[in-house]
């Protein structure tokens, strides 16, 4: 694969895909669009194929000047390899959610689609930054008139708080990147990751960035754009926006906050854990009292990303890969509970919990595998879930074992609203007719849940295929953060932590 722009090529071809929707419109718009992202899935797997773990961190690089500060500059590492990956798989399986749901307008929505994929491959390829900061910002700009334009009754005011919530956050983040571009004499992204900027620089560079991938996560308090959102968009747009959208601002976590800022992330630790652990429990109570079953999902997804946060914030690699796997299989799995949601939706065109009940009598094929993804969304040992989870928990015990204890007692919620949802919908009497009528899955919904049960499954038997190519990135990023480490629980005094001249040698074989 070397000199050949595979990259580029994997940028472009949903961007043609994008036109070809537009002009064809109708039902072939649909047509194209599937074909489009079939051929970016092949890509997508040519590029694991091919993606060598033991060789240089920064693989299938690309760069040419465009015009004078600007660089077309791409290429990957293990950790944007893999949520490339997550991209180019959800996104065949978003247009076969939409194949019979939309109807008005199809050649405008299909290509809002192609173009968003487009943009989230391109923020996990950019090595520029602010080719990155482009990527990063007009992926709002699909998922705004998806949500806008095929949304619920209430999508306009969904859609505008989604939108106003994520720009209002990103505008610190680009003047804090114009400043680092200035001081570092470069808009690379790996020069900077290596770029030692002063402590005191590094605190308001933190806070800049920080505001944006707080609110992308989201993090509690700044999570209440997702709910709306959620409840509003098309089920593909619910797919997509819990699947990918939100893991942009873990990776923005582990692209920026952490190699280049890691002394004011060990200062802001302490904030990272309170606000993911009133994240974990809150949130989880709240879905406990949800009658809305989209909405119960999307607060459920503020909980695990929550999770990922606590990963990173450990400062070890058993929280860092844990981060990362909670990420991938999050993506995985709330993408396949938003789907089974919008198959009984598509079905009884309501939400309502209360509406369905005894679906295993006439939808058993439905019922088995909305079960998978409820054990899998509870961390049933197995499943993509329990991998994750117990990785970030260990990670995070390292450093408090408080931390660690609230963060479980959220685990343990999460058990308890995604089993009573499960029970509420599939089991019990059949009080309602018209739901007892429904008909099982139909050969193009088998052909969605069934890769994505398979993809479940596979990183809970055999999680090392995902790991392994993000193994040494995450060993080389330990080693940039090793200096700001936190050692353990005596480090956390008054809520936060103390300073530290250098992390203790054994204390860093322990964390290995």
């Amino acid at each position: 694969m070397n000199g050949f722009p595979i990259l580029s090529l994997m940028l472009l071809v949903p961007l043609v895909g994008a036109v070809g929707s537009l002009v064809a419109g109708g039902k072939a718009a649909r047509q194209i669009a599937l074909l489009a992202t079939l051929v970016d899935l092949a890509l997508g797997i040519v590029l694991w194929l091919n993606y060598d773990i033991g060789g240089e961190q920064w693989q299938f690089t690309e760069r040419a000047r465009l015009f004078a500060g600007f660089d077309w500059a791409l290429g990957i590492d293990g950790i944007a390899l893999m949520l490339t990956l997550l991209t180019v798989f959800l996104m065949p399986i978003c247009i076969g959610a939409s194949w019979e749901a939309i109807e008005k307008r199809a050649g405008e929505y299909y290509a809002a689609f192609l173009f968003m994929e487009t943009l989230m491959i391109g923020v996990f390829a950019a090595q520029d930054l602010y080719l990155f900061y482009i990527m990063f910002e007009a992926g709002l700009i699909p998922m705004y008139l998806i949500i806008g334009v095929w949304g619920g009754a209430d999508r306009i005011y969904a859609s505008y708080k989604f939108f106003l919530y994520t720009l209002l956050g990103s505008v610190l983040m680009l003047i804090a990147m114009l400043w680092m571009a200035h001081a570092a004499g470069t808009t690379d992204i790996p020069t900077l990751m290596q770029y030692n900027f002063s402590p005191a620089a590094q605190t308001w560079l933190f806070l800049a960035f920080f505001a944006s991938f707080a609110v992308k996560m989201p993090m509690w308090p700044v999570h209440t754009w997702l709910p709306d959102a959620h409840v509003q968009a098309p089920t593909a747009g619910s797919v997509i926006l819990a699947g990918v959208l939100l893991k942009m601002g873990g990776y923005g976590f582990i692209r920026f906050s952490l190699p280049m800022f890691p002394e004011a992330s060990a200062q802001f630790a302490w904030l990272i854990f309170t606000l993911s652990m009133v994240a974990v429990v809150y949130t989880s109570l709240v879905a406990l009292v949800q009658h809305d079953m989209k909405k119960l999902i999307a607060y459920s997804s503020v909980a695990h990303m929550a999770i990922v946060t606590i990963g990173l914030f450990a400062f070890n690699v058993q929280g860092l890969e844990g981060a990362m796997i909670v990420m991938l299989s999050h993506g995985l799995v709330s993408g396949a509970l938003f789907l089974s949601v919008g198959i009984i939706y598509d079905r009884l065109h309501t939400r309502e919990i209360d509406r369905y009940g005894g679906l295993a009598i006439n939808m058993p094929r439905y019922a088995l595998f909305f079960m998978l993804f409820t054990m899998a969304s509870v961390g049933l040992p197995g499943t993509s879930g329990f991998v994750g989870e117990f990785l970030s928990l260990g990670g995070i015990y390292q450093v408090s074992s408080w931390v660690a204890l609230i963060c479980t007692t959220g685990i343990i919620l999460g058990a308890a609203y995604m089993l009573y949802l499960y029970r509420r919908v599939v089991f019990g009497d059949q009080k309602h007719a018209d739901a007892a009528a429904m008909t099982d899955l139909t050969f193009r919904e088998l052909a969605m849940v069934i890769p994505l049960g398979l993809a479940v499954l596979w990183m809970g038997v055999y999680p090392e295929s995902f790991l392994a190519p993000m193994r040494a990135d995450i060993a080389a990023l330990d080693a940039r953060v090793a200096r700001a480490r936190p050692p353990g629980d005596a480090r956390w005094t008054a809520g936060k932590p103390v300073a530290a001249e250098a992390p203790h040698a054994e204390h860093n074989e322990g964390a290995h």
